[in-house]
């Protein structure tokens, strides 16, 4: 079955009077500002904000990733927009608050990809990707805001968030990371370069290149399976990376699971927060399958990711993004949505808890 266009979208929403509003705010003809919130055409635009969303449509390669249409990988900041659209307010009745009355959120638009990019795979259109997407994260943070990437692969959706925070920080940075798989060979699969921090080696990269980030302070959550190299997963550990796999999730239970978030914490100055939306694997609100070769058993409830998400705003963080969103699926698209909101609810939270 195919997505929906944004037409079919507005038609069969919930909330008609709000997807028909011939005013809400249009990034372009099929793509809405995020939750109808303000956008921002230019840097001058994020003064005052909070948060601010940025959309990436890097997709790795040229061919279909990981068996899964290539164009339902790029399409994932406009669909997470078009079905954040039916919504109608900030209000959380989990918590019974309106994240809008607390914070201001702007949309900031999409990064700019190569056109080359979609034709063939070179380290100088990756790096390319990579550098909007940094330039735009750069604005944020200058302004005093936390950005929020909505994206696809690596490097444009998680080195050049990671990069810029390092950049901007005196102290060190801790990591918070959801993943399936820990993105962490020396080299890219796709682009052999050892300037690429792509899909397979990101994270490897990232302690690689920055020297703020340690691996004392990286809580790394949901890997599973048996496709990893033992010597690299060992070496985070002796190096004192927290992890907690899919496994132990299930076995120590959510609350203890987020006590270990603390290590992201202790002694750093800044904090990153990646979501790899593989993590959810075949337990999340569809079919593992969706995600083609990346879903293995064993994965994170929608529950689970959530209730991390919002431990993780109540203790704050500088930054966030998201690869890897399962095509192709509404539901997908919104737990996305439910993602940040809680998240921001948590940090709201947070701000307003005594000392």
């Amino acid at each position: 079955m195919s997505y929906p266009d944004w037409d079919e979208i507005k038609c069969d929403s919930f909330d008609e009077s709000l997807m028909r509003k011939p005013d809400l705010p249009m990034l372009d003809d099929e793509t809405p500002s995020f939750m109808a919130r303000p956008i921002a055409r230019g840097s001058e635009d994020l003064k005052g904000a909070d948060i601010v969303i940025i959309g990436s449509t890097y997709v790795a390669g040229v061919d279909d990733y990981a068996g899964v249409a290539r164009d339902g990988w790029a399409a994932s900041a406009k669909r997470v927009r078009q079905q954040s659209c039916r919504y109608m307010s900030g209000y959380i009745q989990d918590f019974d608050l309106d994240v809008f009355e607390h914070l201001k959120i702007v949309d900031y638009g999409n990064a700019i990809v190569p056109d080359s990019c979609r034709y063939e795979a070179t380290a100088e259109n990756a790096l390319e990707a990579q550098a909007n997407v940094e330039a735009m994260v750069n604005d944020v943070l200058a302004a005093g805001a936390i950005p929020i990437v909505i994206g696809q692969n690596s490097p444009a959706s998680s080195f050049a968030i990671a990069k810029p925070i390092s950049e901007r920080t005196r102290g060190r940075v801790g990591m918070v990371s959801f993943d399936t798989h820990w993105d962490s060979e020396p080299m890219d699969d796709l682009i052999p370069d050892p300037r690429i921090a792509g899909g397979s080696s990101w994270k490897g990269k990232t302690y690689e290149f920055l020297d703020n980030f340690h691996m004392q302070n990286l809580v790394e959550i949901g890997e599973r399976g048996l496709l990893e190299n033992r010597d690299v997963i060992r070496n985070y550990l002796k190096n004192g990376a927290h992890f907690l796999s899919g496994w132990k999730v299930k076995q120590i239970g959510i609350e203890a699971v987020c006590a270990e978030l603390r290590h992201a914490y202790e002694g750093t100055d800044a904090v990153y927060v990646h979501f790899d939306m593989d993590v959810i694997g075949g337990a999340g609100p569809v079919g593992g399958d969706i995600l083609g070769e990346l879903a293995e058993p064993l994965g994170l409830t929608e529950y689970e990711v959530l209730r991390i998400a919002h431990e993780v705003g109540r203790r704050g963080l500088t930054g966030l993004s998201f690869i890897c969103i399962p095509p192709g699926s509404k539901i997908v698209y919104r737990l996305i949505v439910y993602v940040i909101m809680y998240l921001l609810a948590g940090l709201i939270k947070g701000r307003k808890a005594p000392a």
